[in-house]
């Protein structure tokens, strides 16, 4: 299974509008130790282990998509490192990094487990980490969390940081729930070195609140923004969605990732695969091909072919829309297709 010095040996996966995907997001569990309101319902069913990719499925998987010129895979979940053993699907994947055409693996976390993983992860050959965090006031960090502890999460981060980790915070902004402690939150993490991306809230799954009630528009809270800092628009490009600005003020980066009111479908690069072996071509679509299916009923040439059929069937995007009463645009929860 290990086959670290792999190179291309198949045509690179382009969708049927010209995109070419080098971007996967994987998820490697459906469980997380938070139940975050905008993320999964308040007891959500988890996933039986049977019905999950095995470590080394995940594993034959990724180097079909390396082989297939995907330079770039994120772990997520639900919370990754909840994931028992996930440390040797990291090591694994590691070593393709530079010797594959993989380029990066990342994690995005909500870095309750960092303060126990965060060495063995940059031993891995992981370099930058997402993690969610969207207060700095405890007791709205437990009402979005049900129940999770603040410290925890910055304890984590800081453990991180003293690992040589590039930390990125992602905050969803939500309106009348943490919208006014949006800027202490950046300025803090601007002067420990983080970058901020903010995201709108997106309707994905059921999960008992009407989204227009938490609603807030990055463009409009970008002006409120401007009455308090100065910002000047970035160049850079790290290969997903966010539009970034400098903060005059603190020196530090804040992203934009804006779904709804700033549409940025024509340039995706990126696909989804949940634990259990769905591709899904778009979060907001639910449209998917079953690679688990595929890898154990044909192998990886079967597997390949599905990932052919997976690029006929990408959408253009998707079609959020968050108003009074407004469905959610696809049932399943954001932790089932992975965060």
């Amino acid at each position: 299974m290990d086959r670290p010095d792999m190179t291309f040996q198949r045509a690179p996966l382009v969708d049927t509008f010209g995109r070419q995907i080098t971007y996967l997001r994987l998820s490697v569990t459906d469980r997380c130790d938070l139940r975050c309101v905008y993320c999964m319902k308040a007891k959500p069913t988890f996933l039986p282990k049977a019905d999950l990719l095995s470590l080394e499925e995940l594993t034959s998987v990724c180097d079909s998509f390396i082989a297939r010129g995907v330079t770039k895979i994120r772990l997520t979940g639900g919370e990754p490192l909840v994931r028992k053993d996930i440390l040797s699907l990291i090591d694994t994947l590691g070593a393709r990094i530079g010797r594959s055409g993989l380029e990066e693996l990342c994690l995005t976390t909500n870095a309750t487990q960092l303060p126990r993983y965060a060495p063995a992860l940059a031993d891995a050959g992981i370099r930058r980490v997402n993690i969610s965090l969207d207060t700095l006031d405890p007791q709205t960090f437990s009402t979005l969390t049900r129940g999770g502890r603040l410290e925890q999460t910055l304890a984590g981060i800081r453990a991180a940081k003293d690992a040589g980790l590039k930390v990125k915070l992602n905050a969803v902004a939500m309106q009348g729930v943490n919208d006014r402690q949006l800027p202490a939150l950046i300025e803090w993490a601007h002067g420990e070195g983080h970058d901020v991306t903010l995201i709108e809230v997106m309707p994905i799954g059921e999960v008992g609140v009407d989204r227009a009630d938490q609603f807030l528009s990055l463009a409009r809270l970008r002006e409120t923004f401007e009455t308090r800092w100065t910002l000047t628009d970035l160049p850079d490009n790290t290969g997903g969605p966010a539009r970034y600005v400098r903060v005059g003020q603190t020196g530090g980066r804040l992203g934009f990732i804006s779904p709804l009111t700033g549409n940025f479908c024509d340039t995706c690069n990126r696909v989804r695969l949940t634990c259990t072996g769905k591709l899904y071509m778009c979060l907001g679509r639910n449209g998917a091909v079953d690679l688990r299916e595929a890898l154990r009923s044909g192998g990886p040439d079967a597997l390949d072919a599905m990932l052919d059929t997976a690029m006929r069937q990408k959408a253009h995007g998707h079609d959020f829309d968050v108003s009074r009463g407004a469905q959610a645009a696809v049932p399943r929860d954001m932790a089932t297709t992975g965060g």
